[in-house]
C-alpha cells in the first residue's frame, strides 16, 4: 500500500519524507517528483510502507500535521 501526500514544502527532499513516516514502520520506497523546469517538487509525494498497519498509522498520525511550514494532507494513495 502507499500513502498520498500532498501540500508539502518545495524543499523536501526523499530523505527528509523517508525520516519522518520512519516513525511509523518500515518505509519502502519514497518518490518526490519534480518539475523538469525548475528541478523543485512538485508539492506532493508517494510513500509505501511495509505493512497496512503501519501505512495507516502514519496516515492517523501525519494527516493535519504542520511540517516545514505546511499542513500536511495524508491519505491512501489511489
Amino acid at each position: 500500500m502507499s500513502i498520498y501526500i500532498s501540500n508539502i514544502s518545495y524543499e523536501v527532499e526523499e530523505d527528509d519524507l523517508k525520516r519522518i513516516f520512519e516513525e511509523y514502520g518500515t518505509v519502502k520506497k519514497v518518490q518526490v517528483p519534480t518539475s523538469k523546469k525548475t528541478g523543485k517538487n512538485k508539492g506532493f509525494a508517494v510513500v509505501e510502507m511495509e505493512t497496512s498497519a503501519e501505512e495507516i498509522s502514519a496516515i492517523q498520525m501525519l494527516r493535519g500535521a504542520k511540517w516545514m511550514g505546511r499542513i500536511l494532507k495524508v491519505n491512501r494513495a489511489r
